[in-house]
């Protein structure tokens, strides 16, 4: 059942799951919602675990306040800040390409919050590394003078970039000063990913330090990874993270 929690921009839609701990909180993609296949599995599979659960929506996404174009990195990690609140003890983080990004910052912020984490196809810093380098003369000029360019999306109509989330995901960035995550990670990238290159997993692998880190790939897997193979493979790595 959807309930609402007063968040910094207005109110954010979450459904909760009671369960024992630590508890696993599913943070989700670009322009994704809470009623995604990954998170709508997840909760399932966390039930038949008896494992508290939490997913929600940022602001200016699915059921939450607020309008997407209004949003940026910073926002959507005082959103899950927020939203963290409702739970008790460290979580298991499991964060989906932009929600991989947020669950970093949020290992970096507030590590004690955090007893493991699990990302699947991570894009962090994608506003720096995937649309600035993408963008022609002209657009860059274009968002610069407007404040916002369209780009176009293979999940239907294309959306708006703005300057606001350029800008402020530089400020955001985690691959340009040490990441440290003292908890056991699980990377999860497929090689068919058109939206997140390989490298990227490779390059956060390199950069990040910890004492329990994985990269698994999967080979022919594309972004959304919800296959029934790629779903098993998320539960199984976080069953790895809580042994």
């Amino acid at each position: 059942m959807t309930e609402f929690l007063e968040g910094p921009k207005g109110q954010l839609a979450y459904a909760q799951t009671k369960g024992q701990g630590p508890g696993v909180v599913f943070l989700g993609g670009f322009r994704s919602d809470m009623q995604g296949t990954k998170a709508v599995w997840l909760e399932a599979w966390a039930q038949a675990q008896n494992r508290a659960f939490l997913r929600f929506d940022y602001s200016g996404h699915g059921e939450s306040d607020g309008a997407f174009e209004d949003g940026c990195i910073g926002d959507w990690l005082a959103d899950a800040q927020a939203v963290l609140s409702l739970t008790d003890g460290p979580q298991v983080l499991v964060g989906s390409s932009m929600g991989g990004w947020i669950s970093l910052l949020l290992a970096r912020t507030m590590p004690e919050r955090v007893a493991g984490l699990v990302t699947i196809a991570a894009a962090p810093d994608f506003t720096e590394r995937g649309f600035w380098p993408e963008f022609t003369d002209e657009q860059r000029a274009a968002l610069l003078r407007d404040g916002q360019v369209l780009r176009p999306s293979d999940y239907g109509d294309p959306y708006v970039i703005t300057r606001k989330l350029i800008e402020d995901g530089r400020n955001h960035q985690v691959l340009a000063q040490p990441l440290t995550l003292p908890f056991p990670v699980r990377f999860l990238q497929g090689t068919a990913d058109a939206d997140v290159p390989v490298s990227w997993a490779t390059d956060l692998l390199d950069h990040a330090s910890g004492p329990d880190m994985r990269l698994t790939l999967v080979k022919g897997a594309d972004h959304r990874f919800s296959t029934p193979e790629c779903l098993d493979l998320i539960g199984a790595a976080i069953a790895d993270v809580l042994e």
